[in-house]
């Protein structure tokens, strides 16, 4: 059985996509790019854009009763890996020790323009 998680605290899912899903004690949380939910607006630049990402996670990962330390696995897409050292250093200030497991990946584009876009699975045990 499946659950949907929904936070009006992350943007709105844009396509036919959950915020997030719990499967047992696993939340799958679907990519998040650098959208303010408040406005629908993208950050302006990379690192802002970064920043907001990584907020937009915890608000799907707190309605999912949880926070970016259950994080087991992220994956980040990049559209241009010159920004890795970036996400890092961003990275952590919001996921604390033990990191999760982790791939980035470097992409042509991403949605609405976005410079980087995180998805990541997060386990309650």
């Amino acid at each position: 059985m499946k659950t949907v998680i929904q936070s009006q605290d992350a943007p709105a899912a844009i396509g036919t996509y959950s915020q997030a899903v719990r499967a047992g004690d696993t939340v799958y949380v679907s990519g998040q790019i650098g959208l303010d939910p408040a406005t629908a607006q993208m950050a302006d630049g990379v690192e802002a854009q970064i920043h907001r990402v990584f907020r937009n996670l915890a608000a799907v990962a707190q309605a999912a009763g949880l926070g970016l330390q259950h994080a087991v696995r992220m994956t980040v897409y990049l559209t241009d890996l010159a920004h890795f050292a970036k996400v890092n250093e961003i990275m952590a200030q919001y996921v604390p020790q033990p990191y999760p497991s982790r791939a980035a990946v470097g992409v042509a584009s991403l949605p609405r323009g976005a410079l980087v876009e995180i998805d990541a699975i997060l386990h309650a045990g």
